[in-house]
């Protein structure tokens, strides 16, 4: 009987890949929430289940496929504790438009709209980065396709953009809540 891990080693498409993910996903999901990451445990095994069918290729001993899958899941789970512990602040976008209309007193998009002036602060790459994501509701792999460019490059780009941007919409939110009272 071919395991799921065999046969997606042996023909790496996308039914083997379902039929991993399957296999594999609950496990992963378990293995962060035992280390307490119960909030992010989906996120960090899609994360790791990605970088495996991205890079299963460079799988040199069959035997030992798990116990590469769970040293991709050790990683993630140490750059996610690894930034949480550096305090790196980002602003969520998702939520911008609510945020300006607050700040301005004036509907997004009026002459108030500050989005294009703090877009200065940031290259063009990340500029276009947050324009597809926020604007234009891109994934990141279709980011990373529009880019041309690794899709952790992409995830990068809009995580370093946010965190470029956090100190001037805090400032707002601060601005803000001292009208309000």
């Amino acid at each position: 009987m071919i395991t799921n891990i065999e046969a997606f080693l042996t023909s790496r498409d996308e039914e083997t890949f379902a039929r991993l993910f399957n296999t594999l996903t609950p496990q992963l999901v378990a293995f962060f929430r035992a280390r307490g990451c119960e909030a992010d445990s989906e996120d960090l095994a899609q994360e790791v289940m990605l970088v495996v069918y991205r890079k299963s290729g460079q799988v040199r001993d069959r035997a030992l496929f798990r116990a590469w899958v769970f040293a991709i899941a050790r990683n993630a789970l140490s750059r996610l504790r690894s930034e949480r512990a550096r305090g790196l602040q980002t602003v969520d976008l998702t939520e911008l438009p609510e945020r300006l209309v607050a700040s301005s007193g004036h509907p997004a998009g009026g002459p108030a709209f500050e989005f294009r002036s703090w877009m200065a602060f940031l290259d063009s790459r990340e500029r276009e980065a947050l324009t597809l994501r926020f604007i234009d509701e891109f994934e990141y792999h279709e980011i990373a396709a529009a880019q041309k460019v690794p899709v952790g490059t992409a995830q990068w780009r809009v995580f370093n953009a946010k965190k470029k941007l956090a100190p001037y919409l805090k400032r707002i939110e601060i601005h803000t809540a001292r009208l309000a009272a």
